[in-house]
């Protein structure tokens, strides 16, 4: 079995951390994560919204302490989707989407 580097762990965590950070300095957007977690070498659907610097979860439990890890179990996340804020319509609001786990680790690209 193939050991993921702690290096890599970190990242999972610092990205959802950095998101975070950047959502609490823009506040009128609504960044969606999608993806998914493995439970029981099984792939679960996953959504985690961040908005004004806080995440939450739509479709499970979540770790609120920051120094924690947000989600206990290994997951992936395969698609970012920006929104306007308020959410009146989805697709009203919709600004841009990537699959590129950096691109919104730039401030620029939630403008």
């Amino acid at each position: 079995m193939e050991e993921t580097p702690a290096s890599q762990k970190m990242a999972k965590i610092d990205l959802i951390n950095s998101l975070e950070k950047i959502s609490s300095d823009i506040p009128n957007r609504v960044l969606k994560l999608e993806g998914f977690l493995l439970k029981e070498n099984q792939k679960e659907q996953l959504e985690i919204i961040i908005f004004r610097g806080y995440s939450s979860s739509t479709t499970h439990p979540i770790e609120i302490d920051s120094e924690k890890k947000i989600i206990t179990l290994t997951y992936m996340i395969t698609n970012f989707k920006l929104y306007k804020a308020p959410l009146i319509g989805t697709e009203e609001n919709f600004i841009r989407g990537n699959q590129n786990s950096d691109f919104f680790l730039n401030p620029k690209n939630w403008i």
